[in-house]
């Protein structure tokens, strides 16, 4: 089946599945290629600040790095149960052009994005990798790095938890089982932490623990919250 031009097929999967299409949002609302390379914008700013302090605050969490690795993780989750659930509807997936998706960096969760024009692409793990790692999870690490100290590696152990995560939330089918295999042997990817059937376990920690009433995440490297910031860990 053909994507239609508003990925309805989507609609039924829930929330971080859901993507906005056609006609053009608000002029306020940024790109994320605009988000990416640290472009301000009128209404919010640098964009990527922006929305780091604005989940640090709702989390209460004690330090700003921690908020940005939660917003990576979401924004990674949004990408890829947009991509993978293309994937398993439709056997294609649109085009997440960073110029083509808007994006509100004010809006609750999961994040609010607008697609403004689709274009399919092929579904296999080497179009996804580029559409998601390469033009998306890359330059928002890039970005983060500039006003964070967030590990690279806890960002790429990120991007791992979320695609597992969307797999399992899909009910992990073949088609899209593969599909997984195939991206977490990416080398942006490789070494994240092991996935035995549905479980994965992550060799970093994205820093939740640290939030108040936060605990560990099911798939953490750790099983009990650590006394202290452990930043090798985390890397």
């Amino acid at each position: 089946m053909d994507l239609d031009q508003e990925l309805a097929a989507l609609a039924p999967l829930g929330g971080f599945f859901v993507l906005r299409t056609g006609g053009a949002p608000s002029s306020a609302l940024p790109t994320l290629a605009q988000a990416y390379e640290n472009r301000p914008t009128e209404v919010y700013g640098n964009s990527i600040t922006f929305r780091t302090e604005k989940v640090t605050a709702a989390l209460r969490a004690p330090e700003l790095r921690i908020g940005a690795s939660v917003f990576q993780q979401g924004l990674a989750a949004r990408l890829w149960s947009v991509a993978l659930g293309c994937a398993a509807a439709y056997g294609q997936v649109p085009d997440l052009d960073p110029q083509l998706l808007h994006w509100n960096p004010d809006a609750s969760a999961p994040d609010d994005l607008w697609l403004s024009e689709v274009r399919p692409l092929p579904a296999d793990p080497a179009t996804i990798a580029d559409i998601v790692l390469h033009r998306h999870l890359e330059p928002l690490a890039a970005a983060l790095r500039a006003h964070y100290r967030v590990a690279p590696g806890l960002l790429r152990g990120n991007a791992a938890s979320a695609l597992v995560a969307t797999a399992r939330q899909l009910g992990a089918p073949p088609a899209v089982r593969a599909l997984t295999d195939g991206l977490l042997a990416h080398p942006l990817l490789a070494g994240t932490g092991t996935l035995t059937g549905t479980a994965f376990r992550r060799r970093s920690c994205c820093l939740y623990y640290r939030v108040p009433g936060g605990g560990v995440c099911g798939d953490c490297c750790f099983t009990r919250p650590p006394r202290s910031s452990p930043r090798a860990a985390s890397g």
